[in-house]
């Protein structure tokens, strides 16, 4: 789960009844599943800012269950049911009001998450006449609408001042996050350090279960021991290896202790695992260590034409001490290209700054209280130009014309949620 970076679907699955009850699951696209939920939900008459909030709190509550792999981690071959007992109500086959899919075309791959935490909301909501919850009320955001309120303040008013809506988010087909083969112990990678971060933060609710100190990504005893323990604790084979269930089970305990499912969450923050210092390396090193230390390396390079992404490949060699020259010089540090303590904070330092860069590449709209980064028009049809954006000055992707508004993309009219 950690670093993780959430994405749209292409498709969803959906259990046409409860859970654990016999029933079809049918796989849908997950824009016409956005627009079954909506349709079936509110009323096509609303006003339009009431069903941009109602349409995003969908997305958003839907891409959790994903995120989280709520039901997959559980067993279930399927990402969300049908049932407003637990999710969203889905009815296959219904028609689909005309209106609201122009909104879910626009929007379907936005969602609201809380400023400074990854995981896509859940967004819960409920009509507000015969049924009230903490989340959105659905009646309620429709009276908000009439009196003149946009998507953005109807979503604060529900879901509290902390949110943020990341727009665009990247478009893939369902990924499981089990690696596909065990883990166990001589192993090395980003899978071994969520296996290591999972381990850690769970120890804090069942303490018999060692930490894994430090979390470099190599599966050594330490790792093992932990993964032992935690085995014989929820039942599992004790045999020290990652496998499937082994895994699974992390991934429930680990979505369960941060509440990561749950509309008051504790979050998912963009940097769950720190990479402490493993010790001195310089050229001739090998191991997992090493792999960690190149990583981070081809992140930067991103960003910094002087530094050569070197080959993950746990070896440093002339490339990698290259690269840590650079980073070096960069920083102030002698360019010996030895990774001592000073280095590889400063190399660290760098690579947090980098990827919560990528990250905030991604969010284009934030809450606008003080001190946030308004890069969206708020009120909805006054027509304000958009504001400083936090990219970072890519190509858009796109030939920018005059006339041509930020974040207004070639073709397609200007959004204000």
């Amino acid at each position: 789960m950690p670093n993780i970076i959430p994405y749209v679907p292409r498709t969803i699955t959906v259990h046409l009844g409860f859970p654990a009850q016999w029933a079809e699951n049918v796989t849908v696209d997950f824009p016409e599943y956005v627009k079954n939920v909506a349709s079936s939900e509110i009323y096509p008459t609303w006003g339009l800012s009431a069903i941009r909030a109602n349409v995003l709190a969908i997305i958003s509550f839907a891409l959790n269950r994903v995120y989280t792999e709520f039901y997959p981690s559980r067993g279930y071959p399927f990402q969300i049911t049908s049932t407003t007992q637990y999710d969203q109500k889905f009815i296959r086959g219904r028609n689909i009001f005309e209106n609201i899919s122009r909104v879910v075309d626009e929007i379907f791959n936005d969602y609201i998450r809380r400023r400074g935490f990854v995981e896509p909301l859940a967004a819960k909501f409920c009509n507000g006449t015969t049924s009230t919850c903490d989340g959105l009320s659905q009646w309620g955001s429709q009276s908000m609408a009439l009196q003149g309120h946009n998507s953005v303040e109807i979503l604060k008013h529900y879901y509290g001042d902390n949110i943020e809506l990341v727009v665009d988010a990247p478009i893939r087909d369902i990924t499981l996050s089990y690696p596909g083969t065990a883990l166990r112990l001589g192993d090395t990678g980003p899978d071994v350090v969520v296996v290591q971060a999972m381990l850690n933060r769970i120890s804090q609710n069942y303490p018999a279960i060692p930490k894994v100190s430090p979390a470099t990504g190599v599966f050594n005893e330490a790792t093992r021991a932990s993964v032992l323990e935690f085995q014989g604790i929820f039942n599992l084979v004790r045999d020290g290896i990652v496998g499937k269930a082994t895994w699974y089970k992390m991934v429930y305990l680990y979505v369960g202790v941060l509440q990561l499912s749950e509309l008051i969450s504790r979050g998912q923050t963009f940097y769950a695992v720190q990479f402490q210092f493993p010790g001195t390396l310089r050229e001739g090193d090998r191991g997992g260590e090493v792999e960690v230390l190149q990583y981070m390396l081809s992140i930067l390079a991103q960003l910094e034409e002087t530094i050569q992404a070197p080959a993950m490949d746990g070896i440093f060699g002339p490339a990698t001490a290259q690269a840590v020259r650079e980073y070096q010089r960069r920083a102030g540090l002698t360019p010996d290209g030895v990774v001592d303590e000073r280095t590889w904070n400063a190399i660290y330092d760098g690579f947090v700054q980098a990827e919560y860069f990528f990250q905030r590449d991604t969010v284009r709209a934030q809450s606008q209280g003080e001190g946030a980064v308004p890069v969206l028009a708020t009120p909805e049809g006054a027509g304000q130009d958009f504001a400083q954006t936090p990219r970072l000055g890519q190509f858009p992707g796109q030939e920018v014309r005059p006339g041509q508004r930020d974040g207004q993309p070639e073709g397609r009219e200007e959004r204000m949620v």
